[in-house]
């Protein structure tokens, strides 16, 4: 029986693969199968087939020759979809979950089938049961929302952009992928901006995947191609001058005594420590001045920064606001990239420098001293801006175009809510 059961379900998943944007026909060949007084007790394992294409999960770079060639056809796939007459929008004014019942999910249904996360062989149903659950999470991994199979106002927006949108989408960034595709080198960090998320990879593998804190869209992260040379245990903090124009002096206004609290010493131009009380703080004079706060708990980078030449003067970092990580949007820093799990990153990063194990990496930060560490064999980082990608066939990526630098108002889905 399992050989048989096999052998329905990969035939049903290979008819439904050729009518991907071909309305309800495909559900209609297969229902009087699902319908037979034999179909038998095998829902169970449907279940993990009723998606058209392959795993959203991947250790396949964002920018490899592979993702372009998967890019490419990922491209073909959506011509089709649009040439079919695209996808009707979704009613995006209930909240959908598995277990209701109404006539909006045969609309969800039919936008799923289409996307190729909802097999045909699905049917059109009100219900929305274990086969719409596991495709709404689908779709949800492969627009970077969180997978919890419940359909709120940002998987409403994302399900809700044009499929002819969508193909421009990969259009624009199939240039940006093969701008850089096969140039990156065999070992390097990769921060994808749109969608804040760092990649640590090698001979053309992730090895290493972290959660980042990107710029918000006023202080908008920059393009970086650099090398990884230093690691900075302990760091102090040197406020940049539009934090200082932007943030503290406001907050010195309202608070003066903020600085002492924050651990953050005020310095001269000729490098003397200066009071901030002696500081006329209704003006921008203070400028001038350079503020360092501490290594700490408390630090803006917490335990480490990871540095490298920028003209623009961003790096890399940890951070004490660890519930950042777990925003849906991730655009809260001033430039610099917040780091999640950013120990085994710089663990990684220092693999051949010697003496920088782990263990020595960790006691030296529970010594509570700055320590500049020279990194060795320098990592290249580049910081780039991809929001459309593939992995595989059936796994098109994509992201929110958070600075609108797709060209479709459609895409920036973050400001617009």
């Amino acid at each position: 029986m399992r050989t048989s059961r096999r052998f329905f379900l990969s035939g049903a998943s290979a008819l439904a693969a050729t009518m991907i944007a071909g309305g309800a026909s495909a559900q209609d060949v297969i229902a009087d199968i699902l319908k037979s007084s034999g179909r038998g007790n095998w829902d169970d394992q449907f279940d993990a087939r009723a998606s058209q294409g392959g795993k959203v999960a991947s250790t396949l770079p964002i920018v490899s020759l592979q993702t372009v060639a998967y890019t490419e056809q990922a491209i073909a796939q959506y011509q089709n979809i649009v040439a079919q007459g695209g996808w009707e929008p979704v009613p995006d004014t209930k909240k959908l979950q598995l277990g209701v019942i109404d006539p909006d999910v045969v609309p969800l249904r039919r936008r799923l089938m289409i996307s190729g996360d909802l097999a045909q062989s699905a049917g059109l149903s009100e219900a929305f049961d274990s086969y719409v659950d596991a495709a709404v999470k689908r779709f949800q991994a492969r627009h970077g929302l969180p997978s919890d199979g419940t359909l709120g106002q940002y998987s409403y927006a994302a399900m809700n952009v044009s499929a002819q949108v969508r193909l421009g989408q990969l259009q624009t960034n199939l240039q940006r992928l093969n701008e850089r595709a096969g140039t990156l080198g065999n070992r390097y960090v990769l921060v994808d901006i749109p969608g804040a998320q760092i990649e640590a990879v090698e001979n053309d593998r992730v090895v290493l995947r972290h959660t980042a804190v990107v710029g918000k869209i006023d202080r908008q992260t920059p393009i970086v191609d650099s090398k990884i040379n230093e690691i900075i245990v302990n760091p102090y903090w040197n406020a940049p001058v539009s934090i200082v124009r932007k943030d503290i002096i406001p907050l010195m206004r309202k608070d003066p005594n903020y600085l002492k609290d924050s651990n953050i010493r005020l310095f001269a131009p000729d490098g003397s420590e200066v009071d901030p009380l002696t500081v006329d703080w209704s003006t921008d004079d203070a400028e001038k001045y350079r503020f360092r706060q501490d290594p700490g708990a408390g630090n803006a980078m917490a335990s480490v920064k990871i540095n490298f030449p920028s003209p623009d003067g961003v790096y890399m970092h940890d951070t004490p606001q660890q519930s950042l990580f777990g925003k849906m949007m991730r655009f809260d820093s001033s430039g610099c990239v917040r780091v999640q799990n950013v120990r085994d990153l710089v663990t990684w990063i220092l693999r051949d420098t010697p003496g920088w194990s782990r263990q020595y990496f960790e006691a030296a930060i529970k010594s509570g001293e700055n320590i500049p560490v020279q990194v060795t064999n320098p990592v290249p980082v580049f910081f780039l801006y991809i929001s459309a990608w593939s992995t595989g066939p059936g796994v098109v990526q994509f992201r929110d175009d958070i600075y609108g630098l797709d060209g479709a108002n459609e895409l920036q889905i973050t400001s617009a809510l």
